[in-house]
């Protein structure tokens, strides 16, 4: 079974993200770290069902360093970053906002073509999401 693309971006955050002090209680709580996350699933999910539209590795790979960079601005531990991106109900319901936006945005699953408009619109927009892909 493939594994989801924002589990996959959650899990590859966790090598990535680590700090020292301890300042918030809850990674959920940081809209920008949450929605950082969803926007790589996204672009992930979006260039795992389209064929031509593909990934900008490098570019995705600085966002999440980015976002690692961040959470150890804003204090957190990697015992707290570890706990949020394995936390498996966490990323269920990051996975489950990022599918009903793309089902909100017109994606089917099963149907290609409509993860390839969206992923047009998101570059055409040049979206958080649209500046992933390519």
């Amino acid at each position: 079974m493939k594994t989801p693309a924002i589990v996959t971006a959650a899990a590859m955050t966790v090598a990535m993200l680590a700090g020292n002090a301890s300042a918030q209680s809850n990674l959920r709580d940081v809209t920008e770290i949450t929605e950082g996350l969803i926007a790589v699933g996204t672009a992930v999910e979006i260039s795992d069902k389209c064929g031509s539209i593909g990934p900008r590795n490098f570019r995705g790979l600085a966002y999440l360093n980015s976002l690692r960079n961040r959470a150890v601005a804003l204090g957190f531990s990697a015992s707290q970053i570890d706990d949020f991106t394995d936390d498996k109900a966490e990323q269920d319901r990051l996975e489950a906002i990022a599918r009903a936006r793309l089902a909100d945005k017109g994606v089917v699953e099963g149907r290609e073509e409509t993860y390839c408009a969206v992923g047009r619109a998101e570059m055409a927009a040049n979206s958080a999401i649209g500046r992933l892909l390519y």
